[in-house]
């Protein structure tokens, strides 16, 4: 194809580094997961049942079979008995709030053959030497899509390479407008990545990733939450660990899902990580309990002290008057 020369000007190019270089680049997390299974050919995945469905039900349309396990209070796997993964089996390990340390990683590759560790809550942390990890960069930075793919595993080929411009259009909405205004076409986008098939990350993604000062993003985060745990301290099984760069901060209260919606009132909107949980797991059960009742409160590089604080006061707000 023969390069074109003038006309209008495109977005700039920019030429700082991403945060991973080397890493195989993929257009999302779930999709480089389902490229890892394919390239090592795994029959039988075992998975939380602490995880988003989109997740699972792409390891299912891919063809492997899923074993799903709960969790203790320590976030370690709890296997029903005599259906721990056999030598051929893979484990699929979340880093929950990025708790997650590399001594445990170790164990559990050391008492397992085939580990991949999920980072999508866990951004900056790096990879377990020899351990296959999974970045996700949405959740973190605000671009569309993207993910990373940390493996020494040799991958069968990917050559199409995704295209970002039709997911942009609730970022561009929300930077000039509120999030309210866009939070339906943000949905509209997320039910479209159901269907999209393993790709290479867009030229539009990587070229984003070039202009984010990711140590300001760890430092912001950092700090945000250090902020939140001294106003708002919750001991809760997502706290245990400061983690690298935070995802959120995992404030745990008895009245989740009221409290969201008070939240909300203000303007201050915080997620139900998982909400098909609610409908699917159990009210006694952990999975459910921690959907329903552990808020995200945001500690993104967006904010500073003064937002915290204004988090912190409208939750007392929200107990003062029960």
């Amino acid at each position: 194809m023969t390069k074109e020369i003038g006309g209008y000007l495109e977005l700039e190019h920019f030429h700082g580094q991403e945060y991973y270089p080397d890493f195989p680049k993929v257009n999302l997390g779930r999709t480089a997961l389902v490229w890892l299974l394919r390239s090592v050919g795994c029959r039988k995945l075992f998975m939380p049942y602490y995880i988003c469905d989109t997740v699972t039900d792409a390891v299912v349309k891919e063809g492997v079979e899923v074993m799903n396990y709960h969790l203790d209070e320590d976030l370690r796997p709890v296997f029903a008995a005599g259906a721990e993964p056999a030598k051929e089996d893979w484990l699929y390990l979340v880093n929950y709030y990025g708790q997650l340390s590399h001594e445990q990683i170790r164990e559990y590759r050391a008492q397992y053959d085939n580990v991949i560790v999920d980072n999508a809550q866990a951004y900056y942390d790096p990879p377990a030497e020899g351990v296959h990890t999974i970045y996700t960069c949405r959740k973190f930075l605000g671009v569309s899509d993207g993910a990373y793919l940390a493996t020494d595993a040799p991958l069968c080929p990917n050559r199409e390479e995704d295209h970002s411009f039709e997911y942009m259009q609730h970022l561009l909405g929300r930077f000039e407008q509120d999030a309210s205004a866009w939070y339906s076409r943000m949905l509209e986008i997320a039910e479209g990545f159901e269907h999209t098939p393993v790709r290479r990350m867009s030229a539009l993604t990587e070229n984003l990733l070039r202009a984010i000062d990711d140590e300001e993003v760890i430092r912001k985060r950092r700090e945000n939450y250090l902020t939140l745990q001294e106003l708002l301290p919750s001991d809760n099984p997502f706290t245990k660990r400061m983690p690298t760069a935070p995802f959120a901060y995992p404030y745990a209260h008895e009245n989740g899902v009221e409290l969201r919606r008070a939240l909300a009132a203000q303007k201050i909107y915080v997620p139900t990580n998982w909400s098909v949980l609610l409908k699917t797991c159990p009210e006694d059960s952990l999975e459910y309990r921690w959907s329903a009742d552990i808020l995200p409160l945001p500690v993104d590089q967006r904010y500073g002290a003064d937002d915290m604080k204004r988090i912190a006061e409208a939750i007392r707000e929200f107990d003062r008057a029960r």
